[in-house]
């Protein structure tokens, strides 16, 4: 297919849906239109990145990520990590949820489609991990609806890759998909008839990503700090982002190249002295750290091959998708298990969007050529009790009984039929858990009722559950007696993220505020500034400058080095006050004084 590009203004009045990326590292926002899927925006990759300046503003993508280095405690990075749970993060002086934080990411996306389209936008397809759970999936819609967006499906991130690489291709292939992205990991099993893309079967982990592969980076050079330089910096915060920001960089070099050296200057004091880094890192050694990480996502492969009932050789193609795809380590061991390149013609970055994209043009009416047909990547289902079996106290046993089963498609309804274990049984709990163990302890409880009013009936009175999932991953679960039709049902969406309705309106409010004027005066808002294009310029030149004095601290004489200290001592404090103008003025003392240690 051809390489996405930008669209220009619009004029005609028709509705578009959107098709969205919500990622860990990075979001897309795309459209299909003119026959193709196009990525919108300005940019057109936007850090998963929220932050709040010095005054208070509002900050989301670069501006966010730019400051993260110098004020990590306001800036909020990796936020899809914590999505449906009951965390509480603070973002400037006010807290908010996940889901919140989530909504002002795909705000901006929407803000920056629809200033490049010319109209507003109402509708979108939403990407989720194969593997998230119903409350990450529920606090991801909820984000969609704070965000101002009608969220019309939410496909999986593996299958919306498939749509963009398949489209326009014909013939008939088993592929496997490998989407390992910032922060979660998926693998799915898809059988391609030409137009019709069916999901067969899927596995993953959302707890694993390229984060972690600079979190094993960001360890070792903890370690080499500790025992070469006998430093610990682990409790400031500003050095540790540095850090972090140190180990992503290293990582994406090694991609392409063997070795990579990591320099930060200035990291802090010790016994009066700067603490400075510099070490190399081969990609031999990166390999080692990581390679548990990578064996644990071929593990998921053969799980996905295993459920699906075939073969490595069964499979024809292998798409790479998402950033940390990247790493030579991942290529080489998927070669080496199936015999084959791996294909990554399509943007990891972006092919998830773009494939998004398309399946919210054929919701939104346009022919797309791709029928899609996902498959739920959980078994669902609810307690039972074996009669007969009891335990040492004497109690019933609770098992799982499950109803919809792992790698079935969707949408699917399904039903089985209970009984009661007492004689005029009055009402019957109705328990519903999500997981693969037959210990129902060891699933998770997703929503839970009781059914009363129940006829005067021996033991043995049937009850018939009925449970369905639709595109989205929303289950409704009907509990019917019987006998008399007595019925209550469930629509599980109240997970642990869930808003209460006046929740809700106080989410939108403070939303609504950050983008207005992040909750202080319209006074102090008129004097904010946001990141600049200079201010990146500015940050990047003293970088280089502070890491070439760090490497100059053993060669200079006593004198030259309490200079080259007070210079290193007025930049930091001017960072941390924001002040550009005497951080210019800083930046050429010190490349003055370089230029005469140096030369």
């Amino acid at each position: 297919m051809t390489e996405p590009h930008e669209t220009g203004k619009r004029t005609e009045a028709r509705e578009l849906v959107v098709g969205i990326d919500f990622g860990t590292t990075n979001s897309e926002i795309a459209v299909f239109e003119e026959g193709q899927p196009q990525i919108l925006g300005e940019p057109l990759i936007l850090p998963s990145v929220v932050g709040i300046d010095e005054r208070g503003q509002l900050l989301v993508g670069e501006p966010a990520r730019n400051q993260w280095i110098a004020f990590p405690e306001r800036t909020i990075k990796s936020i899809k990590r914590r999505m449906g749970s009951r965390e509480r993060i603070l973002l400037g002086e006010k807290e908010f949820r996940p889901s919140e934080i989530a909504a002002v990411i795909l705000r901006q996306l929407k803000m920056n489609a629809e200033d490049q389209l010319g109209q507003p936008l109402r509708k979108a397809v939403i990407t989720v991990p194969a593997f998230f759970s119903n409350a990450q999936r529920q606090a991801t819609f909820e984000a969609g609806e704070l965000a101002g967006l009608e969220v019309v499906r939410m496909i999986h991130e593996p299958t919306a890759a498939a749509l963009a690489y398949e489209a326009g291709h014909e013939g008939a292939r088993k592929i496997l998909v490998y989407d390992l992205g910032g922060g979660t990991f998926d693998v799915s099993v898809v059988d391609i008839q030409g137009d019709v893309i069916e999901v067969v079967s899927s596995h993953g982990n959302n707890r694993l990503g390229g984060d972690d592969f600079d979190r094993k980076i960001v360890e070792y050079l903890l370690r080499y700090l500790r025992e070469q330089r006998s430093c610990d910096v682990r409790s400031d915060l500003k050095a540790m982002a540095r850090l972090w920001r140190a180990a992503e960089t290293a990582k994406h070099h090694l991609s392409d190249h063997p070795f990579a050296v990591i320099e930060e200057a200035y990291l802090g004091e010790r016994d009066g002295q700067p603490i400075n880094l510099r070490v190399e890192l081969s990609r031999g050694q990166f390999d080692a750290m990581i390679s548990e990480e990578v064996e644990e996502t071929l593990a998921a492969v053969h799980t996905a091959l295993s459920d699906a009932a075939l073969k490595v050789t069964d499979i024809e193609e292998i798409l790479l998708v998402g950033g940390a795809t990247r790493t030579p380590l991942i290529q080489r061991r998927l070669e080496e298990t199936f015999g084959m390149q791996p294909r990554a013609e399509v943007h990891p970055d972006l092919c998830v969007a773009l494939g998004a994209a398309i399946q919210a043009g054929v919701l939104a009416g346009v022919d797309a050529r791709a029928v899609l047909l996902d498959v739920t990547p959980y078994t669902f289902g609810t307690n039972a009790i074996q009669a007969e079996t009891q335990n040492a106290e004497g109690g019933d046993v609770h098992y799982f009984a499950p109803i919809i089963r792992k790698n079935t498609p969707i949408p699917v309804t399904k039903s089985e039929v209970f009984c009661t274990v007492r004689d005029n049984q009055e009402e019957v709990e109705i328990k519903i858990y999500q997981g693969e163990s037959p210990d129902v302890r060891e699933n998770i409880l997703i929503g839970d009722f009781t059914v009363t009013g129940l006829s005067q009936h021996p033991a043995g009175n049937l009850i018939t559950v009925q449970l369905s999932l639709d595109c989205d991953g929303i289950l409704e679960v009907t509990a019917t007696e019987k006998g008399t039709g007595t019925q209550r049902t469930l629509l599980i969406k109240n997970t642990m993220s869930r808003y209460e309705p006046d929740e809700l309106a106080a989410a939108r409010e403070r939303i609504e505020a950050l983008f207005r004027s992040g909750g202080n005066s319209e006074e102090e808002a008129s004097e904010s500034r946001e990141v600049t294009a200079e201010d990146v310029v500015l940050m990047a030149r003293l970088e280089g400058l502070v890491t070439r004095a760090g490497s100059l601290f053993k060669r200079v004489s006593r004198e030259d080095a309490e200079d080259l200290h007070a210079l290193l001592a007025g930049i930091r404090d001017a960072r941390e006050g924001a002040q550009n103008a005497q951080l210019e003025a800083l930046a050429d003392q010190l490349a003055d004084l370089l230029y005469y240690l140096e030369a």
